[in-house]
């Protein structure tokens, strides 16, 4: 692939993503979506995040990793734990991070 046939693509690709995304802010107004789907739809970032930190935190290589010697594992739930009691946000990062940190240097 030479240099012209890379900045083709780059052009392309940029011109599908604003067309398919500027569509929500030009007809956004004139769309009319039913309260129950306004509803679902407030649950998809937390289940976009779930689906790319869930594998991250069971699998070590390739292989599925669920049991008490994965650190990754411990310290999603040791994070989860956190946020549930308290709702803060940057204190489950941190928490979280000491957690996982603690349990790589000692398991």
């Amino acid at each position: 692939m030479n240099a012209f046939d890379v900045w083709v693509s780059i052009v392309l690709l940029t011109l599908s993503t604003l067309i398919t995304r500027s569509g929500f802010f030009l007809f956004g107004h004139a769309v009319k979506l039913p309260p129950k789907l306004r509803h679902a739809l407030g649950y998809a970032p937390a289940a976009a995040m779930a689906a790319i930190i869930m594998p991250d935190l069971v699998t070590s290589g390739s292989a599925v990793d669920i049991n008490w010697a994965n650190p990754k594992l411990l310290a999603g739930i040791g994070g989860a734990v956190f946020f549930l009691a308290t709702r803060h946000l940057l204190g489950t990062i941190v928490a979280g991070m000491t957690l996982f940190t603690v349990l790589r240097l000692t398991l």
